[in-house]
């Protein structure tokens, strides 16, 4: 049980004591973006922010939070709340982990391995991107003991992605989340207008690099011809050949939970489910794939209508507060994955900016359930929202 909010809020109202007239670290989330923006250069930054074509989708995600609003109750005993959740056998302090994101040397220096050490802090589960800039073996030492989860790209290489699930199985990765939105890049207009894509320049490709298998598709080693390690990369990297017999094959390959990332279309969970996925991660890429695809909380109302409450089901795409998170709660999401809002606390302030977003959204979320009227997160369901007309 917690009072994680009031005790956060007062933690930073009494600075003003000290005379102090702001807060050292932004609040809001367009003052965390703002920051970000002036930390990161054109490229970079479009990277980050940047959707596919028009960014619809990425207005989508924001349009159908708005179409939700909480339906507070009052008088009720809320003086200790419970934010916990259980997935897959486990128990979790809050509803969210952070989403896979590649590529974080771009955003700061010490890329994925200060983002994987705040979570570590709070006890977040840590999503590591198969692009990511330090290799998973590296993370896994640098957060001992905390919960990671492995996003796996299944690329054209069978053997390259039988290796990477190998190795995450040996140094104790949770989970195994499998993107299956991105078959190929999307249409990005910031990326390309920029000339902007950060593997030609050998970032992210981390796990590559230091994997037997794709090692043995080089004539020499990494370190000795960088520009042919690339290629191989891009040339094995996506595959739009992938298909569900594909993705049957992973399955029968770990025995740790698998999820199904990047699913909006209640037939394409239903596939899931008949191939013994443990879970789905609905999300639309946070809009960086589809331009004018379904907003993911949309697709989430009408998964949970279609397959009951007890599948578990993870979203992503979109979320930019702890009402969102509510909101998703509600609707029926087990638990869900912040991207972007991450990123931007990254380029902020490395390790003590991401665990600093996280200790603000801890308390957000946790005021956020009392006034509703709620003790617990797993007890608010879709009676605590209601749809705009």
């Amino acid at each position: 049980m917690t009072r994680h909010g009031f005790e956060t809020q007062l933690k930073m109202y009494v600075q003003s004591l000290s005379g102090k007239s702001q807060w050292d670290w932004p609040v809001s989330i367009d003052d965390w973006r703002a920051q970000a923006r002036e930390k990161l250069a054109d490229g970079p930054w479009g990277y980050v922010e940047g959707g596919a074509g028009a960014e619809q989708t990425m207005r989508n995600n924001r349009a159908a939070f708005d179409r939700w609003q909480i339906r507070p109750r009052m008088l009720r005993n809320v003086d200790d709340r419970d934010l916990t959740i259980e997935l897959f056998g486990k128990t979790y302090p809050t509803p969210f982990l952070l989403a896979p994101i590649g590529v974080q040397s771009i955003i700061h220096p010490d890329a994925e391995s200060a983002s994987a050490k705040a979570a570590a802090a709070q006890r977040i589960p840590f999503i590591t991107s198969t692009v990511s800039s330090v290799d998973l073996e590296t993370l896994a030492r640098e957060t001992e003991g905390a919960e990671r989860w492995f996003q796996l790209y299944p690329g054209r290489d069978p053997d390259v992605v039988s290796s990477f699930i190998r190795r995450a199985e040996t140094v104790g990765y949770a989970a195994i989340v499998v993107t299956v939105d991105t078959t190929m890049l999307g249409w990005r207009e910031r990326d390309l207008s920029n000339l902007y894509l950060p593997f030609l320049f050998g970032e992210g490709i981390a796990n590559f690099l230091t994997d037997p298998a794709f090692c043995a598709r080089l004539q020499q080693p990494p370190a000795d011809n960088q520009f042919a390690a690339v290629q191989e990369f891009l040339s094995i990297y996506v595959n739009p050949a992938f298909t569900w017999d594909d993705l049957a094959k992973i399955r029968r390959q770990t025995k740790l939970p698998l999820l199904v990332k990047g699913l909006t279309h209640v037939e394409d969970v239903q596939l899931a489910m008949r191939l013994g996925a443990d879970g789905v991660v609905l999300s639309n890429h946070g809009g960086r794939q589809v331009d004018g695809a379904v907003a993911s909380l949309d697709a989430l109302v009408d998964v949970r209508r279609e397959i009951g409450p007890d599948y578990p089901v993870l979203l992503d795409s979109g979320i930019r507060h702890a009402a969102d998170v509510f909101k998703a709660m509600a609707l029926g999401a087990n638990a869900v994955l912040i991207g972007r809002p991450y990123a931007y606390a990254l380029a902020v302030g490395g390790q003590a900016g991401v665990q600093e977003l996280l200790g603000q959204w801890t308390a957000e979320l946790d005021l956020q359930l009392a006034l509703s009227g709620y003790n617990s997160i797993r007890d608010i369901d879709a009676s605590c929202v209601k749809r705009l007309q």
